[in-house]
């Protein structure tokens, strides 16, 4: 090939070009002008978010949250954990059908029955004296002196007692006197029984004739499932389960392990 000459190689043909499809222009109203937001710091107002974890909560909130966290995290004691196993909710409607009819007399109940009784003896009837009906006694320093003397047929506790050292020898000298016991959800429920806000326990004593089938079921049915697994029950820890981010991190290292020693065995 001669100096100063170029090779001559073949054109490639030139793409066809491609038809464009016209859009058709959106007609936009001068009026309406485009305002766009700046959510910077100390800009617009900011769009509405679920700000729950920024809410400073109340305090007996923010310590019911972190009592309930560090009874899953930490090691309960059986002692303590067997709080957890309340009664089902249909013997537990059962139990409180039946307590119901033994609530103690209201303060308005009593000052009735005592003008009446005035009301009798002034009109010269006579002081008849009438037979105390049957009520729900209540309280620890009442329910332990009556299990103590093996007069309670049945003890019902709370799960929720706060502090829980309050109760949590009655399990143990229940089953120790032989006396059927039972934990119940909710010391509200407990309270409504007794007009109190809350009750710690309350024990069933002395009952009417036409309940005394019903309450033997009740026992029956809380004795298998309450005094006859006590041990059972007394070798079961709670707690020691742990959070999320503690799973993660865990996982994390055990997937580096896993990783290394597969690099190792090549």
């Amino acid at each position: 090939m001669p100096k100063g000459k170029e090779a001559k190689g073949k054109k490639v043909a030139p793409a066809p070009a491609i038809v464009k499809k016209q859009e058709a222009k959106k007609v936009v109203n001068p009026l309406f002008e485009k305002r766009p937001k700046n959510f910077g710091i100390g800009q617009d107002i900011q769009p509405k978010r679920d700000l729950t974890h920024f809410v400073k909560w109340p305090r007996y909130i923010r310590l019911q949250r972190q009592r309930a966290i560090l009874y899953k995290r930490l090691k309960v004691p059986p002692a303590i954990n067997q709080f957890t196993q309340a009664l089902d909710r249909q013997t537990a409607t059962q139990l409180l059908k039946l307590a119901h009819k033994y609530r103690p007399e209201t303060k308005q109940e009593k000052k009735q029955r005592l003008l009446a009784h005035a009301e009798k003896k002034a009109a010269g009837k006579g002081d008849v004296p009438t037979k105390r009906p049957p009520v729900l006694p209540e309280g620890v320093n009442t329910v332990t002196t009556l299990v103590e003397n093996k007069k309670a047929q049945l003890v019902v506790i709370a799960h929720d007692v706060d502090p829980i050292e309050l109760v949590v020898f009655l399990p143990a000298l229940c089953r120790k006197m032989g006396v059927p016991y039972c934990i119940i959800k909710g010391k509200a429920r407990l309270g409504r029984l007794v007009h109190r806000k809350t009750c710690t326990t309350v024990a069933f004593t002395q009952i009417n004739s036409e309940d005394k089938d019903a309450l033997a079921k009740l026992v029956e049915a809380i004795r298998t499932n309450y005094n006859n697994r006590y041990d059972e029950i007394c070798r079961h820890w709670g707690g020691n389960v742990l959070g999320p981010k503690s799973v993660a991190r865990i996982a994390k290292l055990e997937k580096a392990k896993a990783k290394e020693l597969a690099t190792k065995l090549g």
